[in-house]
């Protein structure tokens, strides 16, 4: 019978063989941004239990949404000057 071979496509948005792979380890720069995200919000937390309503909240929005992403999303910086 006919047998049909089936080449396997690259995915889209694939970047080229020459490039190299995405380093996901964390660099110093990623643990000083989790752990300023990590004393905002306990610093939120306490704030808080103190009966703030202003500072607290700020402070754990600022945590929450914006140091802990930015803290994991963050890559190592490359010390290469061709791109």
């Amino acid at each position: 019978m006919n047998q049909i071979k089936v080449k396997a496509r690259p995915a889209k948005g694939a970047r080229p063989a020459d490039r190299e792979a995405a380093d996901l380890s964390f660099g110093t720069r990623n643990y000083i941004l989790l752990g300023a995200a990590l004393a905002a919000i306990v610093l939120g937390f306490v704030l808080l239990g103190q009966g703030s309503i202003t500072a607290a909240p700020i402070l754990l929005v600022l945590g929450y949404c914006v140091l802990v992403p930015y803290g994991l999303a963050a890559g190592r910086r490359t010390s290469a000057s061709g791109e």
